[in-house]
């Protein structure tokens, strides 16, 4: 259920709404048409993804700046018209990957199950709660759809997208709430511990931090393994690479996160796993790019994970920014990201019997 849709949050007016949507319109057209201006060709990459990237950056820099700048109501509002859009484009998709998707509700949180095989049920061989990015304040799992199927084909695994709440409406600490009440009606229902994986992308990854630590001190079971796309390891962005990638990430230069902990101390270790203990961390996979933002931080959490013994598997691709394997699936780059975290995936898991 997008944010837009529950009972307890406001949207804008139809006649307000469709005057923020033409906004949005004519400011991704005029990104677009600066795109020639900057010379897409160049990058590390092949001709075709060089462009895909340069074109990709402009509209989803111009997408986030102008939708965050608009009040809440106004961009729930444009985040149901995406919404309604994904429920017509991403179930062919997933169909195509051979995926069942299955809406549900998980201890009266609503998400969406992607089953591999076009199975009907959440597979044997393992289950991964992946958590949606989108800064703690947007996005649903409807939108994740297609990259939530290319995980479960490529794993073998079910997995199951919670539609958490997000800020402002719902500030720290609703989103970490549902995700483990999620977490602990899996676990009542059956789900082994050695055949779980936790997953996440952008804040989604923060989330998942958040949960693993939340899951500690309710004495629940660590994953099998933990896989993240550019989390956002912490939220203070005092890095050097906020500033120096902020020409060329899709991230709005002034990051918000107040809406989000709503007070809490960034430096609190719900949601900045620096200033916890990560020596018993599961196997890690982290996939970034290092044209984004939070370049630095996730290099700080992978060393610090190398320095106490944590296994890792990273893949830092040159050129590419936040959250790439998302946003440009059909990139080599984002190809080789879900082949080897599949087989990361099947690598964290006992064999089948």
């Amino acid at each position: 259920m997008v944010m837009g849709r529950r009972a307890d949050v406001e949207t804008a007016s139809a006649p307000i709404a469709a005057f923020a949507v033409a906004g949005l319109v004519e400011q991704m057209a005029l990104a677009v048409c600066s795109v020639p201006f900057r010379a897409p060709w160049r990058g590390s990459h092949s001709l075709s993804d060089n462009i895909g990237v340069s074109v990709t950056r402009q509209v989803m820099r111009s997408f986030m700046g102008y939708s965050t700048s608009l009040p809440t109501e106004e961009f729930r509002s444009i985040e149901v018209l995406i919404d309604d859009l994904c429920r017509v484009v991403m179930p062919p998709a997933v169909r195509a990957l051979d995926v069942t998707m299955d809406r549900t509700e998980l201890a009266g949180v609503p998400g969406i199950w992607y089953h591999p095989d076009k199975g009907q049920q959440r597979s044997e061989r393992g289950t991964v709660l992946y958590l949606h990015g989108g800064g703690y304040v947007g996005t649903c799992p409807t939108m994740y759809a297609a990259f939530n199927a290319y995980i479960a084909r490529s794993s073998g695994c079910s997995v199951f997208a919670p539609d958490y709440r997000l800020a402002p409406e719902f500030p720290f600490p609703a989103g970490l709430l549902d995700a483990a009440a999620v977490l602990e009606w899996l676990f009542e229902d059956g789900l082994e511990p050695s055949r779980f994986i936790l997953a996440g992308d952008s804040g989604g990854g923060g989330l998942a931090l958040s949960l693993l630590d939340d899951a500690r001190t309710e004495h629940l079971p660590d994953p099998a393994g933990l896989v993240l796309f550019s989390p956002e390891v912490g939220l203070r962005f005092a890095d050097a690479s906020v500033i120096d990638n902020a020409g060329k990430d899709i991230l709005p230069w002034n990051l918000p996160s107040a809406s989000y902990l709503h007070g809490v101390d960034p430096l609190d270790p719900r949601v900045d796993p620096m200033n916890d203990d990560l020596s018993d961390y599961p196997p890690t996979f982290v996939a970034f790019g290092d044209d984004e933002m939070f370049r630095d931080s996730i290099r700080n959490f992978l060393a610090e994970l190398d320095r106490v013994g944590v296994s890792t598997t990273s893949f830092e691709e040159p050129g590419m920014f936040h959250v790439f394997p998302f946003l440009m699936p059909w990139a080599d780059a984002s190809r080789r990201v879900f082949a080897d975290v599949g087989r990361f995936i099947v690598g964290c898991l006992p064999p089948m019997t």
